[in-house]
């Protein structure tokens, strides 16, 4: 039975509704961890550090796409009770127009200052050139990610939870799927993790 934002929420109404989204974020979690199992047994340790090192950069600039829709998805669920159903309407274009300027700009930004990054995060020799190599990869694919966790919280509001679960599931399970064929059967390394994340995003 669908539960709707204009309910009255009793608290096992208020556990099945954010139960999918706390999911969501469990698994949202593990590509990091996915692709530092594959990377570890196939690419070896310096490979995985490039991994551990580039990787919360990446997610600390996407944040921004989580910024943009909580903050965002509060503002069109409290115009369309207002029933502005037009506003609301208005403000989600201009919150996904900003989460795609914003994702383009990082991404870019990104991509280019991945060198200069790298080094003032310690890395030198093969760790430099690995993390290069993953970074620049991962920055590829920022703005699709952005997109995709300001999506997570606009799927709540539009009172789909199970619908947001089912397509983080889909995304996980794509990263790990191509995890395994790009680093393990394939054996492209670091390139390979790097292209099963933006992928799977």
């Amino acid at each position: 039975m669908r539960i709707q934002l204009s309910s009255h929420f009793t608290y096992r109404k208020l556990v099945r509704f954010t139960l999918p989204t706390i999911a969501m974020m469990l698994f949202t979690s593990l590509y990091s961890i996915v692709d530092g199992i594959f990377v570890s047994n196939f690419a070896g340790k310096t490979a995985l550090a490039a991994v551990n090192l580039i990787w919360p950069v990446v997610m600390g600039l996407s944040s921004v796409g989580f910024m943009l829709g909580t903050g965002g998805s509060a503002i069109v669920a409290k115009t369309l009770g207002e029933g502005k159903h037009k506003l609301a309407q208005e403000y989600f274009s201009l919150i996904l127009f900003a989460a795609l300027g914003a994702g383009l700009g990082l991404s870019t930004l990104g991509f280019v200052l991945t060198p200069q990054i790298a080094q003032l995060l310690g890395a030198t020799g093969q760790l430099l050139s690995d993390t290069i190599l993953y970074g620049r990869i991962l920055f590829l694919g920022l703005t699709a990610y952005m997109l995709q966790v300001a999506f997570q919280s606009f799927f709540v509001a539009a009172e789909k939870p199970d619908l947001n679960l089912k397509i983080t599931l889909a995304a996980g399970l794509t990263n790990m799927v191509l995890d395994g064929v790009f680093v393990g059967l394939f054996h492209w390394g670091l390139a390979g993790a790097g292209a099963a994340t933006i992928l799977g995003q």
